[in-house]
């Protein structure tokens, strides 16, 4: 069984679309699991079905009104540099309604209802494939791998959108009587969990560099300052994933291949720039591009050596 995993990664997501498009479309790559959390969750159903132009369009015209009903967030350029600020009118709305965070994130629900019809779920469901999107179940302290096999259309929906709510920046969602959060609250990159489902061989795009190693810009304002301890948090789930899922694939003879972005994205990856997100997208598909032929002339010059 060949499997694709997606870590979470915001807006950083456009770049593993460019590298899954040069998988798919250019190496013919077949995976039969299909499996990430948060920006993850998000792509992988259009992957599934092979329409890497329609979620391509989808990520390269987003924007924040396509994800907030109610932006916690403030953003400004200034040469070249953005700063974010809490947006003090909307937070203390939400205040004020007595809800659990800072922003809401209903628009994202309808945003991915409106890309992802209930065709499309029928034709991944009755395919032999599958796909599992991963939520942080906060009620009852763990996370949950939810497949579209085992539910129905909107069910589905509301568990792509739970995998993709940053709290406390986004929607908190009470359901089955339990609160859920961001999948990548608890595991970023799902690849044990591939492993567990019976993968042989794993393409999995992290939307991180490999050695996390760059000097953080931090925040001037509490508010981006929780933003930085937020995203220090995930590195350090996202490094554990990893240290796990290595160790997974050697004690189980699995192939795991990793992909990380050849440098820093993005300081903010709740920022959804269009022309950054089509620059990231065609960055991740170069980047998987040089990494084939790196491949392909390795496998010649060990021919060669070992003749």
């Amino acid at each position: 069984m060949k499997a694709l995993v997606i870590s979470g990664g915001g807006s950083k997501g456009a770049f593993a679309g460019g590298v899954a498009e040069h998988l798919i479309h250019k190496q013919k790559k077949r995976y039969d699991l299909f499996i990430g959390s948060s920006t993850g969750s998000l792509l992988l159903p259009h992957l599934a079905l092979n329409n890497i132009p329609k979620i391509r369009q989808v990520y390269t015209t987003i924007n924040e009104k396509k994800v907030f009903s109610r932006n916690p967030f403030v953003i400004r350029t200034k040469n070249k540099v953005t700063h974010i600020s809490i947006n003090y009118i909307n937070t203390l709305i939400q205040f004020l309604l007595k809800r659990k965070t800072f922003g809401e994130s209903k628009n994202l629900r309808q945003t991915i209802a409106r890309n992802f019809s209930r065709e499309e779920f029928h034709q991944l469901q009755d395919a032999d494939k599958e796909v599992v999107v991963s939520v942080s179940n906060l009620s009852r302290n763990r996370v949950e791998y939810k497949s579209i096999k085992e539910y129905d259309y909107q069910d589905f929906l509301d568990w792509i959108w739970i995998s993709c709510n940053v709290v406390p920046f986004m929607t908190l969602k009470r359901k089955n009587d339990c609160d859920y959060a961001d999948g990548g609250l608890a595991n970023t990159v799902p690849i044990s969990q591939a492993i567990a489902r019976g993968a042989k061989e794993i393409d999995a795009i992290v939307l991180e560099t490999e050695d996390m190693d760059y000097k953080k810009l931090m925040g001037s304002n509490p508010f981006s300052l929780m933003i930085n301890l937020y995203d220090f948090m995930v590195d350090q789930i996202e490094l554990h994933d990893i240290r796990e899922g290595k160790l997974a694939a050697k004690n189980n003879n699995v192939k795991l291949n990793l992909y990380f972005t050849p440098d820093k994205l993005t300081e903010n990856s709740l920022i959804f720039d269009k022309q950054q997100m089509l620059d990231w997208w065609q960055q991740g598909y170069e980047f998987a591009e040089k990494r084939s032929k790196e491949q392909a002339n390795n496998k010649i010059f060990s021919r060669w050596f070992n003749i």
